[in-house]
This record gives structure tokens, sequence and C-alpha cells, in this order.
């Protein structure tokens, strides 16, 4: 298709980046490191960190991994915890001694996390003490050799550190028994590394950054191959389109979704790092009236964030007291932003929630709106510099303006396969680097990219990925269950929830029994929130396959029914 977008790019904004600016992601810390060394860089709990504490931190966090631990250029590192200040500080310093990162949800069941550590060959993992007792369970089925623990508080200061690690232990109760021989201290790991010389390791476009895992329609999450290629054209391409709004070394921005998902990674993390902005990481964004105290006098110039975060903000009685004269930039990502959410903000903010797209086989942005958008449109944006989209039929034939079809995407930022997955690979990628997304979508006369629907049977669950083959899977080990089906059904919080049907093999199966079976093997997101049971077999193609989207299209129908 004719790049008809390029057209309705705001001014300022460039057709193409130059991917070429920035060899790797450990140029570009190495370099905003020198630039804002007196600038505070993250900013966590009311303690910061400069860039140059930074620049010398994750120096030490590298020299351990390379001489303590005698790690090579691509050995995986996986990385389990929420957003704390040790979070950036052990994926910088992994990426600047040569080595890829494992992000991994803390969320995670034993399956979950003994797949991830397995398919990603990570030999070393970071994790919050809170969590440890998750990986106790599975850690002699993985190829981990070395595991390195924290507290909650362990790069607070002084007095600081002691009072909030005893809280969370002793008073609060939140790290459930654990015993892993072995394991390291993460603080004692950086004392380690401060005795040795960080090796500088070449690293180029090619070399991977990440294993990014995102859940597949397998049953099993895959690890798209990131690299710093990948990265870093995307955050040259998101910076290219913010630019205009954004001054160097003088920008806050809250960061509340967290780092292992890849758009806090890129826009929040990688991105604004290269600005020399504060990053202000909030640990739990579901304690909203925590997380209001937290930024209501903070003068943030940037927020992202889901549609069900800033849902929760706005319904909050204390938003009113969150001083927001500084925001220049809120962006809506990982789902779909609800008109009513987007009105609302802009009408107690006076700034435009801005929706963009992207998926973690793309680093992950495809689309955002223009910033000076003064009202929602619906859409999720024109492509980015340097990006190409298109949307074909189920032979892979091209249509034209106005006509709905399957999303793809060529550029920069697009991943080179899925990690040991050539199968999985070749159905998403085409000879000639066409990503297939899985989404319908129309392009109007100027640009706009609108989805109109999701060819695959994706549920999205406050922005994360549930797919329902894997639920599918956990719920047919239960003994009592004939067959099973998984759809998405329409939520006010979460956008969307999952929704189980079942045929059962028992008949005393309770619903409450199979929710509780699910919780032993899904994180809570995947969780479904109903259960429907059924006397008749669920409705199958010709050749057995079960009709998810005939089960939903029945389920809409009872809907609008009774609403009706």
């Amino acid at each position: 298709m004719e790049k008809i977008w390029r057209k309705t790019y705001s001014p300022g904004v460039p057709a193409e980046v130059n991917v070429g600016e920035f060899k790797s992601l450990k140029e570009i810390l190495e370099k905003s490191c020198a630039r804002f060394a007196d600038r505070p860089a993250f900013t966590n709990m009311g303690t910061s960190i400069s860039y140059a504490d930074l620049d010398r931190l994750t120096r030490q966090f590298g020299a351990f991994l390379q001489k303590d631990l005698g790690l090579g250029k691509g050995d995986r590192v996986a990385i389990m915890m929420p957003n704390l200040l040790q979070y950036p500080v052990a994926l910088l310093g992994t990426l600047r001694a040569g080595m890829t990162v494992v992000n991994v949800n803390p969320l995670y069941t034993p399956r979950e996390l003994r797949h991830q550590l397995r398919d990603s060959g990570a030999s070393v993992i970071v994790v919050l003490e809170n969590f440890a007792s998750t990986l106790q369970e599975v850690l002699a089925e993985t190829p981990v050799k070395t595991v390195l623990t924290t507290q909650i508080g362990d790069m607070q200061p002084g007095i600081k550190r002691l009072l909030v690690n005893f809280v969370v232990k002793r008073v609060k109760k939140m790290v459930p028994d654990w015993h892993i021989p072995g394991t390291v201290d993460f603080r004692r790991a950086l004392d380690r590394g401060a005795g040795e010389e960080l090796d500088d390791v070449p690293v180029g476009h090619d070399d991977v950054a990440f294993l990014q895992y995102t859940g597949g329609t397998t049953g099993v999450a895959k690890g798209a191959v990131l690299t710093h290629g990948n990265i870093v054209a995307n955050l040259l391409q998101v910076s290219a389109w913010i630019a205009g709004n954004l001054r160097e070394g003088a920008e806050t921005v809250v960061t509340p979704l967290p780092l292992y998902h890849i758009f806090s990674l890129t826009v929040n993390c990688l991105m604004f790092l290269k600005w020399g902005a504060n990053n202000v990481l909030i640990t739990n964004p579901r304690d909203i009236p925590g997380f209001i105290k937290e930024i209501k006098a903070l003068k943030f110039s940037a927020i992202t964030g889901v549609n069900t975060l800033y849902n929760a903000l706005l319904h909050h009685p204390d938003i009113v007291s969150v001083d927001t004269s500084h925001l220049k930039i809120a962006v809506g990502g990982g789902m779909a932003v609800q008109r009513a959410v987007a009105e609302k903000w802009r009408e107690v903010t006076g700034v435009t929630l801005i929706e963009g797209y992207g998926l973690t086989e793309t680093s992950p942005v495809v689309c955002i709106n223009p910033l000076e958008a003064k009202e929602f449109s619906g859409k999720i944006g024109l492509p980015i510099p340097s990006t190409e989209v298109r949307v074909t039929d189920d032979d892979g034939k091209e249509l034209g303006v106005g006509q709905v079809g399957e999303l793809c995407v060529r550029g920069p930022q697009v991943m080179g396969g899925y990690w040991n997955m050539p199968a999985e690979t070749a159905k998403v990628l085409t000879s000639d680097g066409w990503f297939r997304t899985g989404d319908m979508a129309e392009i109007d006369e100027r640009g706009y990219v609108r989805i109109t629907d999701r060819k695959k049977d994706m549920v999205v669950v406050s922005g994360f990925n549930v797919y329902p083959n894997e639920v599918e899977d956990v719920v047919a080990m239960h003994p009592g269950v004939l067959e099973c089906a998984v759809i998405g059904i329409p939520d006010e919080h979460s956008g969307e929830a999952v929704k189980l049907i079942v045929v059962k093999k028992d008949p005393n199966l309770t619903e409450k029994e199979l929710i509780g079976h699910c919780r032993k093997h899904l994180t809570g997101y995947k969780v479904p929130r109903k259960v429907d049971f059924r006397a008749e077999p669920l409705p199958k193609t010709n050749v057995g396959k079960v009709l998810r989207r005939l089960l939903r299209d029945e389920e809409l129908a009872k809907r609008a029914a009774k609403a009706a």
C-alpha cells in the first residue's frame, strides 16, 4: 500500500528514522549516563539514583556476571520482580555486559515459570524474595545455576532499607517461606562486581537483547527474539513521534506498568533513558490510593498505562489532588482505550489520552495517534516512521482503503522470529518480512488504522494476553471435565474477562472447584471469571475443532437480549 499516512503526520515528524544512530542499547545507556550524570535516572518509593549512580551500578552488576559467574556474550539472565530500583540496574547491567535479558512475570505459577526458564536456557535469575518460593518448586527442573535474591527495600538508603524489609517480611508477612541453597544476595553481587573491571563487549544491531515471552496459540509461551537493532529502532521511532513535546534532561515520566511488559520496557525505561528523563517506578499500581499519594505532588510530564489503570485513577476521589499542570503526554496501550475513559481523562487533566498499538513481536509500537489530537478517535493511530502496514485477505492478497483484513506490519522493529520455534515463526513472518498480527483492521483514506476484531481467539485482560489453548489445557487436566472452551467476554473493569464453558464428566463438579484448580496452574489474570456448564457437546467444525467464535457470538447475543 502507498504510505498515505505520511501526509497526515504532524509537522516535524520524519517519514524515516536513522536506525544507525546508535549501535546498541549499551551505547544509549553509556551516552545518557555521561550526558546526564547529575540528573535522577530512576526513582522508587521516594529514593532516586542518578545517571552517574546508574553508570556505576550497571558496571558493577555487569562485571559480577562476567567475572564472578563467568558468563559470556549472549548468555541469558532472567529477571523476576516488580518495578523496583533493582530492576533497571539488573536489566541494563546485563545488556551492558553483552548478555540477553529474559523478563519474567513474577506472578507466574510454577508451571509457567518452569517452561520459560527451560525454554530460554537462562543460567542466572534475579528474583525478589517474595517470589522465591515459586522458583524453589521448579528450580531443579531448569538450567538455572545461580539465583540472586533481593528484598523490596534493598536499594533504599540505610535505616529505610532495614525498616522496609522488616515490615514487608515480618509485619505484612508478604514473603512466603523458601529455601534455596547457595543463593547470592543482590547487594553482595554489586559489592563483588565493584572489585572487578567490566569488559567492553562489542554489541551491535544483530545481537539479541531480549527474549520477550508472549502467550502462544500452541498453549505455551513463545520467546520473541528482540535484537538491539529492533529495540533501538522502536525507541527512535517513538522518540521521533513525540520529540516536539520533550526537552532533554528535563522530563519526569511515571511508570506504573511493570518493566517486564514490553510496552513499559521500550517506551518508559529505554526511550526515556535516551532523553535523560527521571523514571518514577510504581511498584504496586493496584494500590490506587498509594499510587496517587506517590504522584500527587510530583511534577511529572508523561505517564503511560492501560485503560483499566486510567479508569481506576479517574474513579478515585483523590485524583483531583494530583498535580497535572506539567503533564504533556498521556499514552494508553496494551489494550483498547475506551471512549468514556479518554473523555473523562481529558476533562480531569486537560490532556488528551493518546492511544497507541503494538505487539511483543514488534518491540512493540506500530501505530500512535498524533499528540495534538483534541478528542478520542477510536482508532489506533498512524503507522510510526519507518513502518509499513497493510491489510490482507485470508490468501495474503493486499486489500484497499476501507476494506477489512488481517493487519500486517513491516519495519526495523519487527522481530526475527520466535526462540527455537521455526514452525511458529513461519506462521507469522513472510519471506519478505511482513508480520501477520492476527488482528483484523481497516485503513482509512488518511492512513489511520482501526482495529475491528481479532482473527485469533486471544483474550486481552487489562493489557495482558490470554490464549484460550493454554487455559483449556489446564482445565482439561481436571478429571471431572469432559470438554471445554474459553472465550473472552466484555468486562467494564479489565476490558475483557475469561469465560470458561464446560461439559462435565463428573456431574458433581462445581464452578468453585474448577476455578480453584485453575488458580493452582495459571497466573491470576488468566483464571476464568465465570464458568458455564452445558449438558450438550460444544459446537465444532467438521474436523472436531471447537467453534469458539460461535460460543462468543452466543454470549454477546444473550447479553444484548438481556440489555434490551
